[in-house]
């Protein structure tokens, strides 16, 4: 199948020649001609799927025959809500890519960066709106966004959205915007509140399911070390020495934890960024730059930080701790090995990770090949640290005096 069988017209069909597509996803085959019929949609499709051109592209088309602007300036039409200001720089600039033949605008705005040039677009009309949803609120309230015109609203990435706690966000954007319109949800996996989600503000959606989220990619090798906390980066030096070569993207759970990797890789001579939740904007994007054009060839990230963006060409990924969430492991895993290209993933699993394991196992339905030859392996016996709550206060009884002093009735007062 070609892009031409979905029925796409010609600017469209020029702009993806550009972009060096010829043949659709799987996705992009299955969505494409369900949204040109204006049907609600559900796609449960990982990241990498090619899911974004496979709503860009139909929305610019459902767009193009309004879109040159009326007397009162270009209307907000369709709204893409995504988590993270990552995500929705990338949508945008695919929406500017594939739009690039067409008179349709498409803007970005997001949280954590001045609002002032983000008023100054809204201000001069936008046909697409791609947004995060705290920004998107923001500039509502200050009544610099309209979203009465809206005929088509995005929901990307909704699982991740609602783990970041934006479920009520979502639930108000979508109560701003018109009563009739179309309803897109994407999203990486099905859990229960998202599924209530979608009960609750779909009407009659077709279900798109690409890719079972628990099969790991087939092109992934995975090898498992057992090791105690306390060596997991004795033993991410070893590796890195002596094993793990090319780009390599180190997945870490907490923002100190990534801080403190990232001291130790440095200090031993390694090239290495960043990206977690506290990184301004800038710095989150001059760190992405460094990485795909090969500056650095190590990034450490937080899941959030790292859920959508794109980087092809991955040769390792490391999990330095284990995620607690099975399907989160699939996603990491699957940013290599994309595109038919091999890759490997290395888990380092802590006493405390052990059960992390059996549930991963369990959703992909393979036995992790475990590593045992390594300069640092954990006692199979080993239990994990639980660490006791700290007594608050001091350490004595209550009441300083001694049994003797309290027996001596008379004071000198």
């Amino acid at each position: 199948m070609s892009f031409k069988d979905l029925q796409l017209i010609n600017p469209l069909l020029k702009a993806i020649e550009e972009q060096g597509y010829t043949i659709p996803t799987l996705v992009q085959q299955k969505t494409i001609p369900l949204v040109l019929a204006k049907k609600d949609v559900i796609t449960s499709a990982q990241t990498g799927t090619g899911k974004t051109a496979a709503f860009a592209l139909p929305i610019l088309q459902l767009l193009f025959e309004k879109q040159d602007a009326p007397k009162g300036g270009k209307k907000i039409k369709a709204l893409i809500v995504s988590p993270t200001r990552e995500l929705a720089l990338q949508i945008g600039n695919n929406f500017k890519a594939y739009g690039r033949h067409t008179n349709l605008r498409a803007t970005v705005i997001f949280g954590g960066t001045s609002i002032e040039p983000q008023i100054d677009v809204l201000t001069k009309g936008v046909d697409i709106l791609v947004a995060t949803p705290g920004r998107l609120i923001d500039l509502h309230k200050q009544e610099m966004v309209d979203l009465s015109h809206v005929e088509i609203l995005v929901l990307d990435e909704a699982d991740l959205m609602l783990d970041m706690g934006f479920i009520d966000d979502v639930k108000h954007i979508e109560s701003l915007c018109p009563k009739q319109k179309q309803i897109l949800l994407f999203s990486a996996t099905m859990p229960f509140k998202v599924e209530q989600l979608a009960n609750t503000i779909l009407t009659q959606p077709e279900r798109i399911e690409v890719a079972q989220t628990s099969s790991a990619a087939k092109t992934v090798g995975q090898i498992l070390y057992y090791v105690p906390k306390r060596n997991k980066i004795e033993l991410c030096l070893h590796l890195l020495r002596n094993e793990i070569k090319g780009s390599i993207l180190i997945f870490r759970r907490t923002k100190f934890g990534v801080d403190k990797l990232e001291q130790t890789l440095i200090k031993n001579g390694y090239q290495v960024e960043t990206l977690h939740g506290d990184k301004s904007q800038t710095d989150r994007q001059t760190a992405l730059k460094k990485f795909k054009s090969g500056m650095v060839n190590i990034l450490i990230v937080t899941d959030v930080a790292a859920r959508g963006i794109d980087i092809n060409e991955l040769d390792a990924v490391i999990n330095f701790d284990l995620p607690n969430i099975p399907e989160t492991y699939v996603h990491r895993i699957g940013r290599t090995g994309r595109a038919g290209n091999s890759g490997m993933s290395y888990s380092f699993c802590s006493a405390d990770e052990k059960n992390y394991v059996q549930t991963i196992q369990q959703l992909i339905q393979v036995q992790i090949p475990v590593e045992e030859q390594h300069p640092y392996p954990l006692d199979p016996k080993a239990k994990a640290i639980v660490h006791k709550p700290k007594q608050s206060g001091s350490k004595h009884k209550k009441g300083r005096k001694s049994q003797a002093s309290k027996k001596k009735k008379k004071r000198w007062y």
